[in-house]
């Protein structure tokens, strides 16, 4: 793989120039190939037609000292009717003769060592069965000794009736020394010519992949310093290439698109910018609205004139009212100045008491609460937590349908260490495995309504405080959100 990308990385005119040595360089190997081939073939058929025209011309004698004999013409005689001329035709024709009977037994050889009584290897049964059953009743052995390639021909002799008399055998050691030398003649004179070549082939490719990369370069250094924040001059380049210039064209358009893509770009950013804080806004605004909503409706449906309690309940459901109305009156002054969410306003607070107010407004009888400490205090944001608390307890009640029975909402604190845990479950829906990685994203929701800010801001403000904010999820039964805190002291 590193080879791959180190190859990609490897420059245009380098890549040029390698390509047309790499080129010079086969076709030079390939030349020298072929001329090798070329040269052993010419050598083998010239040995073997050398040895073709000797053994024509020795069966041609043989048929004529059979024809001239006084000795009967039978496989027996073969021995009396060569005894003297089997060395007259090796001195003619300049080759050994060996004869063999039909058995393959040496009746009769030109070489000085064999006599009669010398036994000789025999000829091999494999060789006497080609012999016999080809078409021109003829066979050649090819073999390799010592470096040396030997070339053995048998072939029938056949009395003047054409009924085979024995196996002509021709040695025939091939003699390469006249092509060697000539191939060794035209390598040194090929690799001198392919030098020179190789000599002008470096300065060719040098010269015409500069020429090739110096347009290629102009454009490269411009589309490096092309950017979509600034004014993009365009290429003017003279007496370019045909493919070239295609390139410096549609280079020069993608400036002009470019440049009203950058116009079309910086206005849509403005769009959206005020399209996001009002949504923003709009959630904000709309976030205290739901408790509000709920607190009248419970004071509507609980308030009773007769209660001894009945000041101190609306003086509390008064103090609910007036926390988010101030909330939203600080929203709404942070969009007149174009500022962001209200600023944080730490106060020294106790977590479990204002967790506890925050969950009044809420009247669902599967509302739990837990603490194991009564007081934990630190210092922070009161309606910023309020906004946390409320926020994840909503989505816990949206994500428990209906129609579900034994629903339930357990909200925990604890302390551990010198951090405050808020744990929200419920035994909702639960969140599918695809939304898991989404669903702190900003507009993102399952919801039918809403904006999908909610999770996205509460993040945000718990950040802010250097907490953090989890959740385990499994569908079909159920979330728990965990908000970590660390406890802020004076």
């Amino acid at each position: 793989m590193l080879k791959n990308v180190k190859i990609k990385r490897v420059s245009l005119r380098i890549r040029i120039f390698l390509s047309m040595i790499v080129l010079t360089l086969i076709a030079s190997v390939l030349m020298a190939s072929i001329s090798i081939f070329q040269f052993k073939n010419e050598a083998k058929d010239y040995h073997q037609e050398r040895l073709e025209r000797k053994e024509n011309a020795i069966k041609e004698h043989i048929n004529f000292i059979l024809a001239t004999t006084t000795y009967p013409l039978t496989e027996q005689n073969l021995p009396l009717i060569f005894k003297d001329k089997i060395h007259e035709l090796a001195d003619i024709h300049s080759l050994q003769i060996n004869i063999y009977s039909l058995k393959g037994e040496l009746l009769k050889s030109s070489k000085a060592s064999f006599s009669i009584d010398t036994i000789a290897p025999p000829v091999p049964d494999y060789m006497l069965k080609l012999v016999q059953s080809s078409m021109e009743k003829r066979y050649v052995d090819v073999k390799n000794i010592e470096g040396k390639k030997y070339r053995s021909s048998f072939s029938q002799i056949k009395d003047l009736k054409f009924k085979p008399l024995g196996i002509l055998n021709l040695p025939y050691i091939e003699d390469d020394g006249f092509y060697d030398r000539e191939l060794k003649n035209f390598l040194i004179r090929l690799g001198q010519v392919y030098s020179f070549m190789l000599v002008i082939a470096f300065a060719l490719a040098y010269f015409l992949s500069s020429y090739i990369t110096k347009s290629l370069k102009s454009i490269s250094d411009k589309i490096t310093e092309t950017s979509l924040n600034q004014k993009n001059e365009k290429i003017e380049l003279q007496d370019s290439s045909q493919e070239v210039s295609l390139l410096i064209n549609a280079y020069n358009a993608m400036v002009d698109k470019l440049e009203e893509s950058a116009l079309k770009l910086a206005q849509s950013e403005r769009e959206q910018a005020w399209r996001d804080m009002a949504k923003q806004v709009a959630h904000e605004i709309k976030n205290p609205l739901t408790p509000m909503r709920l607190t009248v409706q419970n004071f509507q449906r609980k308030f009773d004139p007769n209660d001894v309690e009945v000041k101190q309940k609306v003086k509390d459901y008064s103090e609910t009212l007036i926390q988010q109305i101030d909330t939203m009156s600080s929203v709404a002054s942070a969009f007149s100045n174009f500022a962001s969410m209200p600023a944080q306003q730490n106060e020294t607070l106790n977590v479990v008491n204002i967790v506890e107010l925050a969950l009044e407004i809420f009247n669902e009888d599967y509302l739990y609460f837990h603490s194991e400490e009564k007081e934990i205090i630190t210092i922070m944001d009161r309606t910023q937590l309020i906004r946390i608390i409320t926020n994840l307890v909503k989505n816990g009640i949206q994500a428990i349908p209906d129609n579900q029975e034994n629903k339930s909402i357990i909200v925990a604190v604890k302390k551990v260490h010198n951090t405050v845990l808020i744990t929200v479950e419920d035994n909702g829906i639960g969140i599918e495995e695809q939304n898991i990685s989404r669903i702190f994203e900003p507009k993102f929701t399952t919801k039918n309504s809403g904006m999908g800010l909610g999770l996205g801001i509460i993040k945000n403000i718990i950040e802010n405080y250097k907490g953090t904010i989890t959740f385990e999820s499994n569908f079909g039964k159920g979330t728990i959100f965990t908000v970590s805190l660390p406890i802020i002291n004076e």
